[in-house]
């Protein structure tokens, strides 16, 4: 089966229509992404890092894809409105805003920084426009100041016991290779090799082969919720930054180390039952402490297939060739909306849909067209041998 024509068709004829169609506001700029199954407004809130994926995806394919107006537009739109509204006095970007661009939630959440960053270098290099670059590269180092203690003011722990969390050098890890184009080589490079060193000799735990979400700062296990906490999905996401970084720095040796990685928590992760990738796992088999644990999630999925496609790309073997037709199956036939596009989110563990949103508070315009764009280039390689 030629894959790359089923990712590009689906991208360009279904995924970004929908956005296209439903989730733009005419009236005060950026996104409503809070659409039900039929692509309806259910709540007008804007949440900025999904107004910052939306720009920096329109962006991303304006300038990868083809210079479609539209898309420049779209992206415009958004990008106006986070410079105008999602920024408080210090430059830490509100997670969430009114329909007008009123700020709602204050900036606790460092996410949404490293969002606007990679959607304004982006639509800096789409538009032309300079002022975005800098705003791009004055939020990086906003970030990199913030990230030892990313909550600031908003943490909620007494600081009894330390954990650090795995997201932050995940998301620099990709964070800087979109920022390429504005960083210096050497900036590059040293938060290239934080992140690797972070993601592949601290998170990731060399008894079990598995990335653990929290450690404690010396960077061994804690025996708590928290620091036995398992996502399968953010763990075999990190591995195409990773496989990125070995592409980039020629690094065969991480390369091969990330593919180990995915298989290994794919082997941990998949239910064995109903199929599928569960969403939060316990280190040690006890009960997890999100409720949600065992639903089957877009993310996760699609993340997994980007993952599996570029280790196919880098570093092909049967197993891999084995893993993704099987994932590939699960997600194909359980994520697509045939009646009114797009996918939906959220399944349960027998892989029914939950919730029937094709966007909100967490879901916007993002992991599926990414993942559609990701798989697309990776399998024309793939063909093209």
């Amino acid at each position: 089966m030629k894959y790359a024509e089923t990712y590009k068709n689906s991208l360009l004829n279904d995924i970004l229509p929908f956005w296209e169609r439903y989730s733009l506001d005419s009236v005060h700029g950026g996104y409503f992404t809070c659409l039900d199954q039929t692509g309806k407004i259910f709540d007008t809130d804007k949440f900025t890092w999904l107004q910052a994926r939306q720009v920096w995806m329109f962006s991303m394919l304006y300038n990868e894809v083809e210079q479609k107006e539209s898309w420049l537009q779209i992206a415009t739109s958004g990008a106006d409105f986070l410079k105008n509204n999602a920024r408080d006095s210090e430059g830490n970007f509100y997670f969430a805003l009114t329909k007008e661009g009123k700020p709602l939630v204050q900036p606790y959440n460092i996410f949404s920084d490293c969002f606007a960053a990679m959607a304004f270098a982006q639509y800096a290099k789409a538009s032309g426009d300079e002022r975005f670059s800098k705003i791009a590269k004055t939020t990086y180092n906003n970030i990199l100041r913030r990230k030892d203690n990313p909550k600031g003011i908003y943490e909620k722990s007494t600081g009894v016991r330390t954990l650090k969390n795995f997201a932050l050098p995940m998301i620099l890890s990709n964070l800087v290779l979109e920022l390429s184009a504005i960083l210096k080589p050497e900036e590059i490079e040293q938060t290239l090799d934080f992140s690797v060193n972070e993601v592949m000799g601290v998170f990731l735990d060399n008894d079990s082969g598995l990335i653990y979400e929290n450690v404690m700062q010396d960077g061994s296990l804690h025996d708590s919720f928290d620091g036995r906490l398992i996502n399968p999905g953010h763990g075999i996401e990190a591995m195409w930054f990773m496989i990125d970084i070995g592409v980039r720095k020629n690094n065969q040796n991480l390369i091969q180390k990330a593919t180990d990685t995915i298989i290994r928590i794919l082997e941990y992760g998949w239910d064995k039952e109903f199929g599928g990738i569960f969403y939060f796992m316990d280190a040690q088999g006890h009960p997890p402490q999100q409720l949600e644990h065992d639903q089957k999630l877009w993310w996760v999925h699609l993340e997994t297939l980007v993952a599996l496609a570029k280790a196919h790309e880098h570093h092909p073997t049967k197993t891999i060739a084995t893993w993704y037709q099987k994932v590939h199956d699960y997600t194909w036939s359980h994520f697509p909306d045939p009646e009114h596009g797009e996918w939906f989110g959220y399944l349960n563990r027998q892989g029914e849909p939950s919730s029937t949103l094709k966007g909100g508070k967490w879901k916007g315009c993002f992991h599926v067209p990414r993942a559609m764009y990701q798989c697309w280039k990776s399998f024309e390689k793939i063909e093209a041998k």
